[in-house]
């Protein structure tokens, strides 16, 4: 299914798809296969998102369970907001320097997200957390990737997109090498009162963003176990499987 692969792989570049059909060539010629099928599109995207399969990794039964749950929570908060993406795949499969990882991808090319959409963003992002805390009573590092992507987007919202309490106003000149496309520097043009808001506002947004994960866990915690059990059963899940489980 062609509109199934361009739905997997929006916002790809040329490149990216041209990555894309090479990745899935090799793997169909080690399988010794004539023809590159869905299999081979499929485990590309992955390769080309998340990285090689870390087959020799060994995790104990815990670990596994733990990450279970932890994806488990992010798909099942991502499903139930309204304003945040679709999930496509989840998986306790170890790519690169995850340990599993949940995909959700729009059903279009977008040129810019609202502010709805970055809040439902941020409570997927703590819904991993919030469901190891929640199953294990404790919290592991298997989250710092996502607090880190987390306090990103909080951070650029107050201080970029004006999407805070703080009004309309950007906080923070960026020096960028332009034909780089990289930031190098950031000249502070705020006072330390400003600074101490914008660290007060992106303190509520997080804790806003955990509040809604958990309130969505709790309520449909059933759902949780579903989607971590079939998980630890099948080790990845399609969409359409997930939303079977519903």
């Amino acid at each position: 299914s062609i509109e199934g692969l361009a739905r997997q792989t929006s916002g790809f570049s040329g490149a990216d798809l041209e990555n894309l059909v090479n990745e899935a060539a090799i793997l169909a010629a080690r399988r010794n296969k004539k023809t590159v099928g869905r299999d081979e599109m499929t485990e590309a995207i992955d390769r080309v998102i998340a990285g090689p399969q870390r087959k020799s990794r060994v995790i104990s039964e815990r670990e596994r369970l733990m990450t279970a749950y932890h994806e488990a929570g992010h798909a099942l908060v991502a499903r139930m907001l309204p304003h945040a993406d679709p999930v496509r795949k989840v998986s306790i499969v170890a790519r690169g320097m995850a340990g599993g990882y949940t995909r959700t991808v729009p059903d279009e090319d977008r040129m810019f997200k609202t502010k709805a959409q970055f809040e439902d963003d941020l409570a997927v992002f703590m819904a991993g957390q919030v469901a190891e805390q929640m199953v294990f009573e404790e919290i592991s590092t298997g989250a710092s990737n996502d607090i880190e992507r987390a306090t990103a987007i909080a951070r650029r919202m107050i201080t970029e997109f004006g999407m805070s309490s703080l009004g309309p106003l950007a906080f923070g000149k960026k020096d960028e090498l332009v034909f780089l496309g990289r930031e190098i520097s950031e000249q502070r043009n705020y006072s330390d009162t400003i600074a101490f808001k914008i660290d007060e506002e992106l303190h509520r947004m997080i804790d806003t963003a955990h509040a809604t994960a958990k309130q969505v866990i709790t309520t449909h915690f059933d759902k949780l176990e579903a989607i971590a059990l079939l998980l630890i059963r099948e080790e990845t899940i399609e969409g359409d499987e997930m939303e079977a489980l519903f």
